[in-house]
């Protein structure tokens, strides 16, 4: 089967500047629970944002093609539609619509949830992984702050949700999704050897340089989910680096850390880059500074518990191109 474990993950060595169109992956959550509005959509809401995708000409990625081209520029760009979580209201309310329109997406499963209230069975995950357009991914057992866990009972976790799904799938996913996007180099290094892809909460747009298991999305809810801002998100294009310091994203006694981005020497227009972030739990502007084509972030105070992020874009001749960080804050 094509989504058999993989015992060791492909280092990605493209490492060059490449004329990549990207894959912008969208992540959702719940649909139409409206009294969790910071991680609900309306399914009406929904609907107009896959029409919008169809309306710009952008087709659907089939999660399939990461395995088979991830280290392939692509000429065009295409979405990647995301659930976290296997809420029941993804089954009875967005499933019959994709399922109608065959739009590929990943459902990403935490294993200890599954028939609990308000969540999705293993009968309704089997039935959703028979479709050749849908594929299941792997959220942990717990869905816990994997970070505030020891590194022993970490892996206790995430052996277990493969247990788990060995069981009901008989495989075991090629997809993770780090919960709250969170993830230490520990956690990282773990899932790597595990998993071939690992999506976290950070910003952005995919290409070939981007770190295969530090995959950005773009989270959609009622709050970031107008049609405008949509409109917006969809269009942007990779913006690409050759390497981000430190590799580390859990802050714990390097609070703030040093954030350094290695762009490459052929990029037009990197200078024009404006970045924002949330130290000290206020956004503004980042103070930056460059070193050739080496951008160093140096912030202006510590980021607050739990999580501290950054948001970087450029206006490229026209071209709208976006990366984000997200840092685990250690609450000590």
């Amino acid at each position: 089967m094509l989504f058999a474990i993989n015992s060791k993950a492909e280092e990605n060595n493209i490492k060059y500047y490449s004329e990549d169109s990207g894959i912008l992956s969208l992540m959702y959550h719940r649909f139409d629970e409206n009294k969790y509005p910071s991680t609900n959509i309306r399914m009406d809401i929904f609907k107009e944002q896959m029409s919008i995708i169809d309306t710009l000409n952008y087709k659907f990625y089939d999660p399939q093609y990461l395995q088979k081209k991830f280290n392939i520029a692509k000429n065009n760009k295409e979405i990647l539609i995301t659930i976290d979580d296997a809420f029941l209201s993804f089954y009875k309310i967005a499933w019959p619509y994709l399922k109608s329109k065959k739009i590929p997406f990943i459902l990403f499963v935490s294993t200890e949830a599954v028939g609990k209230n308000g969540y999705m069975s293993w009968e309704q995950i089997q039935e959703i992984e028979k479709q050749p357009f849908a594929y299941i991914g792997n959220h942990s057992h717990s869905h816990g702050y994997l970070v505030d866990l020891e590194t022993e009972n970490f892996i206790s976790d995430i052996n277990t949700s493969i247990e788990i799904f060995n069981q009901h799938l008989g495989y075991n996913p090629i997809f993770f999704s780090y919960p709250f996007g969170e993830y230490s180099k520990t956690i990282k290094d773990f899932i790597s050897k595990n998993f071939t892809f690992a999506f976290g909460q950070h910003s952005g747009v995919i290409d070939v340089n981007k770190d295969p298991h530090e995959l950005p999305r773009f989270p959609i809810n009622e709050k970031y989910g107008d049609l405008e801002r949509f409109k917006f998100l969809v269009n942007l294009s990779p913006l690409q680096y050759k390497s981000l310091s430190p590799e580390d994203k859990y802050i714990t006694d390097n609070n703030p850390p040093k954030l350094s981005v290695e762009f490459f020497e052929n990029q037009k227009n990197i200078k024009k880059i404006n970045c924002f972030s949330d130290e000290g739990n206020k956004w503004d502007k980042s103070n930056i500074t460059f070193n050739k084509n080496i951008m160093e972030l140096n912030f202006r105070e510590k980021f607050t518990f739990r999580r501290g992020r950054v948001n970087c874009s450029l206006n490229d001749n026209g071209i709208w191109r976006w990366f984000g960080v997200q840092f685990s804050v250690n609450q000590n």
